[in-house]
């Protein structure tokens, strides 16, 4: 049987990560094993160079979004990029963003007259508006989202919810359910693993290690965190908070830290690329910490639950739409006083902790093998259709 080919359209990517931009590459990489990939992204210029990938990728000519850590595509600019990918004959083509090279991936699409797919990935209101501060440009580009969306055949959602809302945004048609997932494998020698995460890190063995990892944005609501750890350490508890990433706010944080006294229980670890070192702390850590009320279904704590480390959100985040307080997870107030209280709840309950982190894994960890099994099933039946 012949390999379908497959168009992934991205308005990022490496070397800007994001988790939309892992999402991506673990499509590619699973879907590899069936079909002919390929990923259709911005130039970064000079930055493009050196990184390898197990799949083909195409840039397209970008500039820099003022303000943002963002490029866009400006296919216009680029007369041989359309020509260039009509002749890659796509059997099937799925978008990541309904922005340029979204609209990009449908117009090829149309040329070859083949199915078209797109995933809603993000609260996109919720993070036009961080940069507009206009809800009028904000309503604007949103609509003109929806009607990319509304030309493809089917549209993805990670979960429920977001589904919900953007139908709130005036989406019209049935959206279908596929989790984000994660490489990640659970480690079973926990004491071995622990013994080298407490060097690297001068930590101690019997520390409570807290840990959040991803882009380090106010958008994450980072800072919340840190008025948790004071009001924790006001009460005299002791631990370690790890924060792994690298982001914009990354300054702001750390002065934050300094200024409540928190910067001999605060580890800035940077970007960890190595996986199996960014296993090993999922699995040091008692509880991963999320109060983002920006992501969907963020791949961060499907990570940690790979680890059967459980994570507390901040009531109603839509990234906990497939969480069961006090099940699989844990749920705390929008309140630093109250979400530090939840914690020394857990912490004081060692029994039920331990069930919920054992739930947590059993409930919440997905593959990319699974998912990619379970999208490349639904690119077979849109182009049999």
């Amino acid at each position: 049987m012949k390999k379908i080919k497959v168009g992934l359209f991205i308005d990022s990517y490496f070397p800007m990560i994001d988790g939309v931009v892992m999402v991506v590459d673990n499509y590619a990489k699973k879907l590899s094993k069936k079909c002919e990939v390929v990923v259709v992204c911005p130039s970064y210029g000079l930055k493009d160079r050196g990184i390898k990938f197990d799949y083909k990728v195409i840039r397209v000519k970008s500039i820099k979004i003022p303000l943002t850590t963002y490029t866009y595509g400006i296919p216009k600019m680029d007369i041989k990029i359309l020509k260039r990918l009509v002749n890659e004959k796509f059997d099937i083509i799925h978008i990541h963003s309904p922005f340029s090279l979204g609209k990009l991936g449908i117009d090829v699409a149309k040329l070859l007259n083949i199915p078209v797919i797109g995933t809603m990935h993000t609260l996109m209101k919720f993070e036009l508006y961080k940069y507009t501060k206009s809800h009028a440009i904000t309503d604007l580009i949103t609509n003109q989202a929806i009607k990319v969306y509304e030309q493809c055949d089917q549209c993805f959602s990670v979960n429920k919810k977001i589904g919900e809302i953007y139908k709130e945004y005036g989406y019209s048609k049935e959206v279908k359910i596929f989790q984000n997932a994660t490489d990640l494998k659970l480690i079973e020698n926990k004491k071995k693993s622990d013994i080298e995460i407490n060097k690297l890190y001068h930590i101690k063995q019997d520390d409570i290690v807290f840990l959040f990892v991803g882009r380090i944005t106010s958008v994450k609501n980072i800072m919340f965190i840190v008025d948790v750890l004071k009001i924790l350490k006001d009460k005299k508890k002791k631990f370690k908070m790890l924060f792994v990433g690298e982001g914009p706010d990354k300054n702001k944080l750390i002065k934050k830290v300094n200024r409540f006294d928190l910067n001999n229980d605060v580890i800035m670890c940077g970007k960890i690329t190595d996986r199996e070192l960014l296993a090993k702390i999922y699995r040091r850590a008692k509880l991963f910490v999320f109060p983002s009320l920006f992501d969907t279904n963020s791949l961060v704590q499907i990570e940690a639950s790979s680890q059967k480390t459980p994570t507390i959100f901040i009531e109603n985040a839509p990234t906990a739409f497939l969480v069961t307080s006090e099940v699989n997870g844990f749920f705390g107030k929008n309140n630093p006083k109250k979400f530090a209280k939840k914690i020394i709840d857990i912490l004081n309950d060692e029994k039920h902790y331990n069930e919920v982190s054992e739930n947590a894994h059993k409930d919440l960890y997905k593959t990319w093998d699974t998912i990619a099994k379970e999208v490349y099933d639904e690119y077979i039946r849109l182009i049999n259709k």
